[in-house]
C-alpha cells in the first residue's frame, strides 16, 4: 500500500494486485489486532536493533520515510497513537485499531489515485533479465512497465503470505536465502498445557547448547505459556536462535526470574531463611514464580507448599534457588514457520539498490518488505522495515 501511494503520488498509473479479498488481511491482526506499527527513537537505535548488514542496508529508506513521518501520516488521517515504555508504538487503544491502521493506508493510496484489484492471485511471472515482462493471474496475463514485488514471507499462510514468490525469484537467478521461522512462539519437547495462559515477567530466556552447556542467546522479557511450549515477546525473539541450535543437534532453553547470581539469590535464601523463621517455601518462591507454577515445581522436587523454608536441606535449599535463576523450561521442538510474525529468508540485499530498492540487473523489477533478506527483533522494526522500503520502491523517476 505504501509502495502504491508514493508512485501513483509521482503521476503514474499504478494497479495493486491483492490475492485477499481485502487489504492488509495480515495488518490487521498483528500484535493481537492491536498493531504495533513502529518504534519510537532516533533512527540510530531503530537501525541498531538490526543485524549489521540489514542496518546499512535499510539506513538510506528509513531516513526517506521515517518513524516519526509513519507516525504523522497516521494522525493526519485520525488515528492517534502512543508509545509506550518500551518504545512500540501503537494505535490508542480502542476496538479496531489495527484495521483504522490498514483504513489510513488505504486512504491514501485511493486519494492519490492507486487502483485496487482484490482477489487477484499471481500464479507467476514471465521474463528474464534485464526485464520483467509480465504477471500470470491464472488465464490472464498483465504486462506493465515496472513491477515492485511487495508479497511479504511466509509465515500464516491463512493470511496469504505463502512464499511462492520466493522460487519464482530464484527462477530468475536472483540470489535467495530459504524462509525460515522468526518471531514465532518455541514448542517445547515435554509441554506444560496446564500452565497454559501463565506469564513469566520481569526475567530473561536463556538458550544453551544443552542442560549445563554454555549459553548460545539470552533475551529479556516476559514469555506465555501455550498448550504447546511458550510465547511472548522473549520467546518470539528467541525463536530464530532456538531452531538453529536445535538443528544443529543441541538446545535447553531455561528462564531467570532473577537477575542476581545463584550465589547471591542462595545467599539470600540463607538471610530469608534465618529472620523469618515462619516463611514458606510456597510464599518465598512466589515473590518470582505465579502460584500455579510454584505448586507444581514444589511438588516435583517432593516439597510440600507449607513447608517452611528454614527447614530444607542445602540440596533443597539449593535447587529451589536453581528455578528461580534458571527455572529449566527444556528442549525446544521444531520451530513452525507458518506461526512466525516474520519469516528469516527472502531476497539477498546484496541483490537490491538500498537507494531504490530496484533488484540488480533487472530494470523494471523492485523488491520491498519482507520479501527483503530483513528481520528485525520484536517491537514495531518489521513494519517500520516494511514501510520504509516501501515507500522508496515508489519513488518511481521519470
Amino acid at each position: 500500500m505504501v509502495a502504491a501511494w508514493r508512485a501513483a503520488l509521482g503521476g503514474h498509473r499504478v494497479t495493486l494486485l491483492e490475492a485477499n479479498n481485502r487489504l492488509g488481511v495480515k495488518l490487521r491482526i498483528s500484535g493481537g489486532g492491536k498493531c504495533n506499527v513502529t518504534h519510537a527513537g532516533p533512527l540510530k537505535e531503530v537501525l541498531g536493533a538490526f543485524a549489521k548488514e540489514q542496518a546499512r542496508f535499510l539506513r538510506p529508506a528509513m531516513h526517506r520515510f521515517t518513524n516519526d513521518e509513519v507516525v504523522e501520516l497516521l494522525r493526519r488521517e485520525g488515528v492517534e497513537t502512543y508509545t509506550r515504555d518500551n518504545g512500540r508504538v501503537f494505535p490508542m487503544d480502542r476496538p479496531g485499531s489495527a484495521a483504522a491502521v490498514v483504513a489510513a493506508f488505504e486512504s491514501v493510496m485511493a486519494r492519490a489515485g492507486a487502483e485496487v484489484r482484490v482477489g487477484a492471485r499471481v500464479t507467476g511471472i514471465e521474463g528474464a533479465a534485464p526485464r520483467v515482462t509480465a504477471l500470470r493471474l491464472g488465464e490472464e496475463r498483465l504486462e506493465a512497465d515496472l513491477f515492485i514485488f511487495a508479497t511479504g514471507g511466509a509465515s500464516y499462510s491463512e493470511t496469504g503470505t505463502r512464499g511462492e514468490v520466493l522460487g519464482w525469484l530464484r527462477g530468475l537467478g536472483l540470489p535467495m536465502r530459504s524462509w525460515f521461522p522468526a518471531l514465532a512462539p518455541i514448542p517445547l519437547a515435554k509441554p506444560r498445557p496446564a500452565w497454559e495462559g501463565v506469564a513469566w515477567r520481569d526475567g530473561e530466556l536463556l538458550l544453551m547448547a544443552g542442560k549445563g552447556g554454555r549459553r548460545l542467546a539470552r533475551f529479556k522479557g516476559d514469555l506465555v505459556f501455550t498448550k504447546t511450549g511458550i510465547s511472548g515477546p522473549a520467546a518470539l525473539e528467541l525463536s530464530q536462535a532456538a531452531e538453529d541450535a536445535r538443528l544443529a543437534g543441541a538446545a535447553f532453553l531455561a528462564y531467570a526470574h532473577d537477575a542476581r547470581s545463584f550465589d547471591e539469590v542462595d545467599a539470600e535464601a540463607i538471610t530469608t531463611a534465618r529472620t523469618q523463621p515462619h516463611l514458606s517455601v510456597l510464599r518465598w518462591v512466589q515473590q518470582w514464580i505465579p502460584e500455579r507454577c510454584a505448586e507444581t515445581l514444589l511438588k516435583e522436587a517432593s516439597l510440600s507448599e507449607g513447608q517452611r523454608l528454614k527447614d530444607l536441606p542445602k540440596d533443597a535449599r539449593r535447587d529451589l534457588v536453581e528455578a528461580i535463576t534458571g527455572s529449566p523450561l527444556g528442549a525446544p521442538g521444531p520451530v513452525p514457520l507458518s506461526r512466525g510474525e516474520v519469516a528469516a529468508g527472502g531476497l539477498k540485499l546484496e541483490a537490491v539498490d538500498p537507494h531504490t530498492m530496484a533488484v540488480r540487473g533487472f530494470e523494471n523489477l523492485r523488491v520491498c518488505g519482507e520479501l527483503l533478506d530483513v528481520d528485525g527483533p520484536v517491537g514495531g522494526y518489521n513494519l517500520q522495515a516494511a514501510f520504509s522500503t516501501g515507500f522508496v520502491a515508489g519513488e518511481i523517476q521519470g
